[in-house]
């Protein structure tokens, strides 16, 4: 089965954690995640500069790790990160700002991606949001 998860909530939040557990057993059971995109608050996740406390545990870095070791299609709706601060270098020097914060394995790009992917899948499953 082919599957989209969307992010709604930030890193430190319950569904994103939720959110990360589903998709390990997506992969775990031989499914297909189509593609991870967040939005809204969900954006904090792709940053590159949270810094969790030390009896937490860092969502956001465990989200990078995800990504990268499956190769994943993060997508990170720009509108959303640019409001909230989640900049890829172009944006930063666009946008004129000091510096770039997505972490690697994390791109930006329009909802519309959202939508190609849930035509593409199976299922599409959405964690956080009001």
């Amino acid at each position: 089965m082919k599957f989209v998860i969307a992010l709604f909530s930030p890193a430190h939040s319950p569904a994103s954690r939720r959110a990360l557990r589903f998709a390990e057993a997506v992969l775990a059971g031989g499914h297909e995640i189509v593609r991870l995109f967040l939005y809204q608050d969900g954006v904090h996740s792709a940053s590159a500069n949270p810094v969790t406390a030390q009896d937490e545990e860092d969502i956001a870095a465990q989200w990078a790790r995800f990504v990268n070791a499956h190769e994943l299609d993060g997508v990170v709706c720009i509108a959303a990160g640019l409001r909230r601060g989640v900049l890829d270098e172009q944006e930063a020097k666009r946008h004129q700002r000091p510096a770039a914060n997505l972490a690697p394995g994390w791109e930006l790009s329009g909802l519309g991606q959202l939508h190609e992917a849930s035509q593409q899948a199976d299922r599409l499953v959405c964690f956080g949001g009001h």
